[in-house]
């Protein structure tokens, strides 16, 4: 089944501030929404946007009512989390996916926000967007994300391919040629799904990931408990973005991780790709159809992602 386009964002339209995970310096807030209103557009804020309790921005109850709000809320476009880090999967059991299904919105994010990314697309079969949160919106982000925020979101461009920045070239390490819906997102998020209620599917699926300050031998684990899990035997092709400040161990790097522990499960593979919690980040649609062609190292988009 094709998934949701969501409704195209224009200038002058509504963004829904939310703290879905953990919490986020006040005055990094303000600078993201005086950022966001230079560019154009409108703000509303969850009522717990600014909310603390310890390493959460408030109670599970809260963090998911702030989200239902912004569905509820006929004038927001785009729902925009502050950051992630954790909590993220602690909302999932209060929010209405009925609501959701019935009210298509942009849902953009990272990090500890993927797992919602992909629970939208699962229980929704909508088109969600793994792209900038609030922290993204200042001046020191490249225009390279900007670019691909707004192309995935603002435009009905397709097929387009997605390319990172000249600086980090894609990298195929496994040929073919495959065609389906992506999902996938941040390593440790995707591995606490398993068993849950929420688990990724990634039968007949790409499968993307990207990691960050994590040193390989976890990173190894994390991988090694997807492919017991299945994860890799179900998927059609894998995507593998950046482990950013990653460490060596043992004398053993991310790259010869992904050498000696994915290319043998002969899939198409493409590494290297800008995303998540790097300095460039693409866009990349969960839910939406894109062709995996490492015979000629591309991705592209096959179809709008909003209409």
């Amino acid at each position: 089944m094709m998934a949701i386009r969501t409704p195209i964002l224009k200038k002058g339209d509504t963004f829904g501030i939310i703290a879905p995970a953990s919490p986020l310096d006040p005055a990094a807030i303000d600078a993201g929404i005086g950022f966001l209103e230079g560019l154009g557009y409108h703000v509303v804020l969850g009522e717990h946007v600014y909310a603390k309790d310890g390493y959460l921005a408030g109670t599970a109850e809260q963090r998911a009512a702030d989200l239902m709000s912004m569905y509820k809320n006929p004038h927001v476009k785009v729902i925009l989390p502050v950051r992630g880090g954790v909590g993220t999967e602690g909302i999932l059991p209060y929010l209405d996916y009925r609501f959701i299904a019935e009210h298509p919105k942009i849902i953009t994010g990272y990090s500890d926000v993927s797992i919602l990314l992909n629970v939208i697309y699962q229980f929704c079969c909508q088109i969600t967007h793994h792209s900038l949160m609030l922290l993204d919106f200042n001046d020191a982000s490249p225009a390279y994300n900007f670019e691909q925020y707004f192309d995935d979101i603002a435009t009905t461009l397709a097929p387009r391919q997605i390319l990172s920045p000249p600086a980090m070239p894609t990298v195929s390490r496994v040929a073919g040629n495959v065609t389906g819906p992506l999902v996938g997102g941040n390593l440790v998020t995707v591995i606490g799904s398993l068993g849950t209620t929420f688990e990724i599917n990634t039968k007949g699926k790409i499968f993307f990931l990207e990691e960050v300050n994590e040193p390989v031998n976890k990173v190894y684990r994390y991988i090694l408990q997807l492919i017991v899990a299945g994860k890799f035997r179900d998927c059609i092709g894998i995507v593998m973005g950046e482990c950013s400040d990653c460490t060596d161990e043992y004398g053993k790097s991310y790259d010869d991780l992904i050498n000696e522990v994915l290319v043998p499960l002969g899939k198409p593979l493409l590494t290297n790709i800008a995303c998540g919690h790097g300095k460039y980040k693409a866009a990349l649609p969960i839910g939406a159809k894109v062709n995996l062609n490492t015979f000629a190292n591309t991705l592209t988009l096959l179809e709008p992602t909003v209409k």
